[in-house]
């Protein structure tokens, strides 16, 4: 699939936004589709042996005899009944959301072509420029979807020197990372408590 083509004249457009990247979930499909398979093929193995004459398997018999004499107000329908609804409401949660939320979406430059940067590398990577400032001694970091949080501890330098550098840096180095929604900077500079 080829996207727009630039012609030269005026800007070129700009580039669609990624969205978020979605797991493949394969071992919650694998784990659904392979109980489904050995129910499946119990249920099957059973009847075909009570068609071709044999009894029926015990387990089943009994719990036919069970499901026909228990009322639906009996505590154990009701508990096998509200297990059933979370596990399939937890299904449907993990089919329609996205997950990896440890990869941050980065932004197109070719509409074929689609990068994700984890969250922790962006949080390593913000860490050592501000620790190149300074009068920083310590940096900690945090990146989320939406918002960054950086706590930094000077020693030396003027507190608000230090959170003009700790801003010009952050926000270079934000850029820098190319992601495709521009998160929210949380920065407290604070003075390194004496001992």
């Amino acid at each position: 699939m080829s996207g727009p083509v630039h012609l030269g004249k005026g800007p070129p457009p700009e580039p669609e936004p990624s969205g978020r990247f979605w797991s493949a979930r394969r071992v919650p499909a694998a784990v659904v589709a392979l109980a489904l398979l050995a129910v499946s093929a119990l249920f099957l193995y059973d009847v075909a042996a009570v068609r071709a004459g044999h009894p029926g398997m015990r387990w089943r018999r009994r719990l036919a005899h069970e499901l026909a004499h228990r009322p639906l107000g009996n505590g154990w329908v009701i508990t096998a009944a509200v297990l059933a609804v979370l596990l399939g409401l937890w299904l449907i949660v993990l089919a329609v959301t996205p997950g990896l939320r440890g990869v941050l979406p980065m932004r197109r430059q070719l509409p074929e072509v689609r990068a994700g940067l984890d969250r922790r590398a962006a949080a390593l990577v913000l860490r050592d420029r501000v620790m190149e400032i300074s009068g920083v001694r310590s940096v900690r970091t945090e990146v989320g979807r939406r918002a960054i949080r950086v706590r930094v501890q000077s020693h030396f330098r003027d507190l608000a020197e230090v959170r003009a550098d700790v801003d010009a840096v952050l926000a270079e180095a934000v850029r820098e990372l190319g992601l495709d929604r521009q998160p929210v900077l949380v920065v407290r500079v604070h003075r390194a408590v004496k001992r």
